[in-house]
C-alpha cells in the first residue's frame, strides 16, 4: 500500500467560494479508479511546538493498493484536471509518499 500525503498552502487572496470549489477538486480525485480511499482536511488547531507544521490550508490523504497504481494516478487525465484548473492556486505544494 502506498499513502499519498499532500500538503496545500494556497494563495490567501482566495474567497470561501473558490475554496469550496478547491475542496471539490479534492473530493473528485478520491473517484479517480486506482484511488483505494481518502481523505482531506484543514490544519488542526492543535498546541504549537517545534515539531508541529500546521501553516498549511489542507491536507489530502490518499491511498493506492500498489506503487504501480500510485504512478497510474499521476499521469491519469483526472488528476491533469485538478492540478491544471487549482493549480494556479497553490502557493506551494509538499508531497510525502510512503509505502506499508
Amino acid at each position: 500500500m502506498v499513502r499519498h500525503n499532500v500538503y496545500f498552502w494556497l494563495d490567501p487572496s482566495l474567497t470561501d467560494e473558490q475554496k469550496t470549489s478547491f475542496e471539490g477538486g479534492l473530493r473528485a480525485l478520491f473517484e479517480i479508479d486506482v484511488v483505494a480511499g481518502g481523505s482531506f482536511g484543514k490544519a488542526a488547531a492543535t498546541p504549537v511546538r517545534p515539531v508541529t507544521q500546521n501553516t498549511f490550508d489542507y491536507a489530502l490523504v490518499l491511498e493506492f493498493d500498489s506503487v504501480e497504481r500510485h504512478n497510474a494516478y499521476q499521469v491519469h487525465p483526472e488528476h491533469d484536471v485538478f492540478v491544471k484548473d487549482f493549480g494556479p492556486w497553490f502557493k506551494e505544494v509538499r508531497v510525502f509518499d510512503t509505502q506499508f
